[in-house]
């Protein structure tokens, strides 16, 4: 297994024998079964299941016995994100937070399955896990896309629509062919050839928001190439007046999901900051802004709070 640290995003395809897991179904044996209380969103034996807004699950703890059940039979209906993760591992507990409150988010239009690769090693070597965490989208009992590192929200947020579209859950959405290039490249981990393409894409249409966008996505996934998030933010709590490593730290609290976190880091970092560290800091406030949607909350809050900051 690769570097549990290494959190670069990796998407592939590929076929996945899961025959080995192919089991007849047992009947029902009470309450914890499939088709008792624990499939009704309360916990089983296992205590894994976490209900939705409207009561569905959203969310279930799933081992080498229960997968048959919880993942491929449950995604004939309704599509399963598997996620692959350790308690040691670090980078799984930046993206795990963030696949939950998605799943919560989507309101049951997709199941997050949890498998601690360590209880259940043999789930993790037929889906040929190398690194965690590693997420699997299975749809139709056959897993059909599949990343592992932690990924921007954003980005994950495209992934997860693509899935349910291919599961159609989703109607299909008209999308620039231009700017699904750009971003099939930067899902492909072709920095280069992806940024080529947004570029091109804003000398053709300046005000093309998307592509702006992309390419503040693009230099993110630059900066924090081979960066340990939990180094770096524990170097900036550490060093408050070290403005590179604040910077550093807001990159990859952005990646992880905690924008309104790095927000404020960068704040802060205005407010005790003059001069040219000053612009620098609040420029790249300004960058991870682009990131998020026009209307985010908590974009229009940071910039009240960095208006304040300046003035």
């Amino acid at each position: 297994m690769s570097d549990p640290r290494d959190s670069q995003s990796v998407f592939m395809r590929g076929a996945v024998d899961l025959s080995a897991l192919r089991q007849p179904s047992p009947p029902p044996a009470g309450p914890s079964s499939p088709g008792g209380a624990a499939a009704a969103g309360q916990p089983g034996p296992a205590g894994g299941q976490a209900g939705g807004p409207a009561g569905g699950v959203v969310k279930i703890d799933v081992t080498e016995a229960t997968f048959q059940s919880e993942v491929l039979e449950r995604s004939l209906t309704t599509p399963v994100v598997v996620d692959f993760w350790a308690e040691w591992c670090g980078p799984c507990k930046q993206l795990s937070p963030v696949l939950e409150k998605l799943a919560v988010e989507y309101g049951g239009a997709w199941v997050l399955a949890k498998v601690d690769v360590d209880a259940n090693p043999r789930l993790a070597q037929l889906f040929r896990v190398q690194g965690i965490p590693m997420v699997y989208a299975v749809v139709g009992g056959q897993p059909i896309d599949a990343f592992t590192g932690v990924v921007p929200e954003a980005q994950l947020r495209q992934w997860l629509d693509a899935v349910l579209q291919a599961a159609g859950t989703t109607p299909p959405k008209q999308t620039d062919p231009r700017l699904a290039e750009a971003e099939q490249a930067m899902l492909n981990g072709d920095l280069d050839a992806a940024e080529r393409a947004f570029q091109k894409i804003l000398s053709e249409s300046p005000a093309e928001s998307a592509a702006e966008a992309g390419l503040a996505q693009v230099a993110l996934l630059r900066r924090t190439q081979g960066v340990d998030p939990a180094a770096a933010v524990a170097a900036a709590d550490a060093n408050p007046d070290d403005v590179e490593a604040q910077l550093r730290a807001a990159d990859v609290e952005v990646l992880s999901g905690e924008a309104e976190r790095a927000y404020q880091r960068l704040v802060e970092t205005v407010r005790r900051t003059a001069g040219e560290e000053r612009d620098r800091a609040r420029e790249h406030l300004v960058s991870l802004f682009t990131l998020a949607s026009p209307d985010d909350p908590a974009v229009a809050a940071a910039r009240r709070a960095l208006a304040n900051a300046l003035f």
